[in-house]
């Protein structure tokens, strides 16, 4: 059985041999859940306060951690932001999503993979990140789509997928 080297572990090694590491920008993953109950479409409203979309909807979702495999990963932002336990039905979508990391400031390329989900609960309990959910019809979305309302990357991952 052959062994694969994390990207993390292979920069490692690049850097103590070469000096230099392979990849110079910094990449990440998302995953996004889009759950439609009743014709009904789960949104979030991010916090006001928030230095990224603040005041706008984006799809439930977030980053995957390293060594976290993506449907994990999207299980687990759902739990956090929404109380919902969900199942993940098929790729909706992939978008590239850039962005700069509040902490950091880096640019940070990322690569969101938008799933359709569903789940037997429509009870959402949102956490501290997100100020009020909504479920909204396919034309309600269309027309946040049309007035700014959502998030760049929900946004793309709606108008990149003529199938709302």
């Amino acid at each position: 059985m052959s062994k694969r080297l994390h990207y993390s572990k292979l920069n490692i090694v690049f850097k103590y041999l070469f000096g230099c590491v392979i990849v110079k920008d910094m990449w990440g993953l998302t995953v996004r859940g889009i759950c439609e109950v009743n014709g009904k479409i789960l949104l979030l409203k991010v916090r006001s306060k928030s230095s990224h979309d603040a005041n706008r909807w984006e799809i439930p979702g977030g980053k995957v951690k390293k060594g976290e495999f993506f449907d994990d990963a999207l299980r687990r932002e759902y739990l956090e932001e929404t109380g919902l336990e969900i199942t993940i039905e098929s790729l909706y979508n992939t978008i590239q999503n850039n962005y700069t990391a509040c902490k950091t400031n880096e640019q940070i390329k990322s690569i969101q993979l938008i799933m359709k989900v569903t789940s037997r609960s429509d009870e959402v309990k949102i956490s501290e990140e997100h100020d009020e959910y909504g479920w909204f019809s396919k034309d309600e979305v269309c027309r946040m789509i049309d007035e700014n309302l959502l998030s760049k990357a929900a946004m793309n991952a709606f108008k990149k997928n003529k199938e709302l």
